[in-house]
């Protein structure tokens, strides 16, 4: 798997991710292994999770194969902090104490990528920025970034920023959700930040499975997902995800490579992080890395989506 520096840093990570939000929910241990096994094999890199997902399953399921499964030292884990309870807490007390935990849960002295979670109206920015130093001088922490920020949030933050500078910031990007290209893009750009695309399909909506219904063992047929589909779902994003099906058989390749090869390869995008609920959806998630859009096809569905 081809790797990319994350923005301006020396950071190299794997341009695909491996997304960990199903783990102890929809995944367990056992298809974890299976997962993260398929994948560092295929190269890649960096894997991501949050003390938020599944209130903590997810890293401990992480722990249990770090070192038994996939050597530690091969992986960049990326993680967060900001979020717990159901409340926002960026202070230096509250980001620290969810390292801590973080750290514990994981079994492991560091982590490669740590992000401050949400934007604390709450707390000062240069809190949160001398935090971050802290962190780093510590050792317990390699690089650090931030998600879900707005394109002014995160140039305030970077401005913020003192010897330990901003090197991701994690958004929300598809062909189905592209308004973080108005600012947010941007300002990454411009400060030497890498984009980490998240929710790259869309929810799935962008494989063509919704196209004539939500399937009964698909995320829109579950209650704590459903709305989160029908956002995506309407008929301009119908006209989005047909021109990804036709670009797909055009292409003798699946809906879902073409969607994630175009987000992938999109400017300031160092990695697209997909969550898999199986292998078997993994397996095709990492077609998806042999893929290279042609120009004209990238122009299309630009088009189409904008």
């Amino acid at each position: 798997m081809e790797l990319r520096t994350v923005g301006a840093s020396g950071l190299r990570v794997s341009r695909l991710g491996l997304g960990t939000l199903t783990w102890g929910r929809d995944t367990d241990g056992d298809e974890a292994a299976a997962q993260i096994s398929a994948f560092a094999d295929a190269g890649g890199t960096l894997v991501d999770s949050s003390p938020a997902y599944g209130d903590g399953a997810a890293q401990r399921i992480l722990a249990e194969l770090l070192g038994d499964v996939v050597p530690r030292e091969q992986l960049v884990v990326s993680s967060s902090a900001g979020i717990g309870g159901g409340r926002i807490d960026c202070s230096r007390r509250g980001l620290l104490a969810q390292l801590d935990t973080t750290l514990r849960d994981l079994g492991t002295d560091y982590l490669d990528v740590w992000q401050v979670a949400t934007w604390d109206p709450a707390t000062p920015v240069d809190e949160i920025a001398a935090t971050l130093d802290h962190a780093v001088a510590s050792g317990r922490v390699r690089y650090v970034g931030a998600r879900g920020y707005l394109g002014w949030q995160l140039a305030t933050a970077a401005a913020a920023a003192r010897d330990t500078t901003l090197v991701s910031t994690q958004v929300e990007y598809s062909l189905l959700a592209r308004g973080v290209e108005e600012e947010l893009v941007p300002a990454a750009v411009h400060h030497g930040i890498g984009v980490f695309a998240a929710v790259p399909l869309a929810g799935g909506v962008l494989t063509g499975k919704y196209r004539n219904g939500v399937p009964v063992d698909s995320r829109g047929a579950d209650e704590a997902h459903a709305d989160r589909v029908r956002g995506y779902l309407g008929d301009a994003s119908t006209r989005v995800v047909d021109a990804v099906v036709t670009a797909a058989d055009g292409l003798g390749t699946s809906p879902l490579a073409v969607a994630l090869a175009w987000v992938r390869d999109r400017p300031g995008v160092a990695s697209a992080v997909v969550g898999a609920r199986d292998i078997a959806q993994l397996t095709g998630v990492l077609v998806a890395e042999e893929l290279q859009l042609p120009p004209a096809i990238s122009a299309a569905l630009d088009d189409v989506s904008a």
